[in-house]
């Protein structure tokens, strides 16, 4: 990097040399690739049942694959990086997401198709959070990290959207496609990637502690209640294999504590629990994807299914819920700079929420301008509101040394919402029920978690 400096010697801005934008590009790509891949599935999600014969029950399990493997292994994932170091995990995970990807455009098995969406949540998982720990220490603290942030977030901001898109293109020609196209783009990532990322710094030595009883103990709770709540509405409440799956779920999530509270170095760290608005933002921020998803996996097969639309249409028609965070992501700070993270997270979660009612509730549901789209307009202006905010009150509260682990208990919280909400949607519309309101539901839960903010910064004033 060269400094320009004005003639009283003051810097004024940096000019990147070409390899360090060619690692932000590298950087950022990832990010908008791991971005993309929840939501690549919503407008597919239908073609794929159709031509497997898989009722939604069967179907979600590939979306909920996906966070089931970023958000139940995302803790051990950031102590995998720590221990084993963030250049060589980052180049296998984009390696093994490569070759998943691949192998999902020759499957026609939903058991093997699963285990690529899992491996490929847990590729990201681990190269997430690692492409921006790998830009704090690349670029120079100041304007020229805040920069490089800034681009790496707009990605991230733009792999949703971009994610319908794509579905919406390429599911009319084969479906494989929106699993397989990954491939070529993340294999040339990976081979910019072998020259441009830093090697780390010395590792310091001693016993390595990846806690895989912790581990498996977590991802294992969530696996077996997806497993339950899906099978509900064809089995019954009253079936050995239901009642046996929550029962698993309870003795797993009572071994997770137990490993925790066992383990020399638990993936939570326990006092990071006692954190108010850390817990405050991953409930919220849980209940707002998990909402936001639930409402897209509903129209798209009510908009597909029931009104016969194609899959470019829909995901058109779905592009008020994400393109507005992609135009203002890089106003966010200021947004949170100027209101307060607690104001823009309570206004946030109110507008989803009353878009899910709307939806359920107001007048012809099934009319794309007098009901979907109000929806998603007020859901795409709860994310401009509530996502910048939730990520940074989230850490705000939290000491420096422990905000990689509170960033990793977040970003799990988010993938659960999505992977829980998900597969309780999917079990209301198999039964017939009201999934809208489900969802407006959940969504109302997260506004009361939010006002709780609320209260607690009048308190202190």
């Amino acid at each position: 990097m060269t400094t320009l400096q004005t003639s009283a010697g003051t810097s004024v801005r940096t000019v990147w040399s070409p390899s360090m934008w060619a690692l932000l590009a590298v950087l950022a790509g990832n990010m908008l690739i791991d971005a993309l891949e929840v939501s690549v599935l919503i407008v597919a999600l239908p073609a794929i049942g159709a031509d497997l014969a898989l009722p939604v029950t069967s179907a979600q399990w590939l979306m909920t694959g996906f966070a089931l493997g970023f958000g139940g292994l995302m803790l051990f994932a950031g102590r995998v990086v720590a221990l084993l170091g963030r250049r060589r995990v980052y180049l296998l995970a984009l390696l093994a997401f490569a070759l998943a990807s691949l192998a999902a455009g020759f499957l026609d098995s939903p058991g093997l198709l699963l285990v690529t969406r899992v491996v490929k949540g847990f590729c990201a998982a681990l190269t997430a959070p690692t492409g921006l720990s790998i830009i704090t220490t690349a670029f120079r603290e100041g304007a020229d990290r805040n920069r490089a942030v800034s681009v790496y977030t707009f990605f991230g901001a733009c792999g949703f959207t971009a994610g319908l898109v794509l579905s919406g293109l390429l599911t009319p020609v084969d479906w494989h496609w929106v699993l397989a196209f990954p491939a070529p783009v993340v294999l040339v990532l990976f081979a910019a990637g072998l020259r441009l990322v830093p090697a780390d710094p010395p590792s310091a030595a001693g016993p390595r502690h990846y806690d895989l009883p912790g581990a498996a103990a977590l991802s294992g709770a969530l696996l077996t209640l997806v497993y339950a709540v899906v099978h509900v509405p064809e089995q019954g409440w009253g079936d050995a294999r239901v009642v046996a799956a929550f029962a698993g779920t309870v003795v797993l999530g009572v071994c997770f504590v137990l490993a925790e509270r066992s383990a020399p170095e638990p993936l939570i760290p326990v006092g990071l629990l006692a954190n108010a608005a850390m817990i405050r933002s991953a409930l919220a921020a849980a209940a707002l994807n998990g909402s936001h998803l639930g409402l897209l996996l509903i129209l798209s097969y009510r908009t597909q299914h029931d009104l016969g639309w194609g899959p470019l249409r829909t995901a058109c028609a779905f592009l008020p819920a994400g393109a507005p965070l992609v135009v203002t992501a890089l106003l966010s700070g200021r947004l949170v700079a100027r209101f307060g993270a607690p104001r823009l997270v309570a206004a946030g979660l109110l507008l989803p929420t009353a878009g899910y009612a709307w939806y359920q509730w107001g007048p012809h549901p099934t009319s794309y301008a007098t009901g979907m789209l109000p929806a998603l307009l007020l859901v795409g202006a709860g994310f401009v509101l509530a996502f910048a905010a939730l990520n940074l009150q989230a850490t705000a509260e939290v000491p420096a040394a422990g905000r990689g682990a509170a960033g990793a208990v977040y970003q799990t919280a988010v993938q659960t919402g999505a992977l829980v909400t998900l597969s309780v949607v999917a079990a209301v519309m198999a039964g017939g029920g009201p999934a809208a309101g489900l969802v407006a539901a959940v969504g109302g839960g997260g506004f009361l978690v939010a006002l709780t903010g609320l209260r607690r910064r009048a308190g202190r004033g």
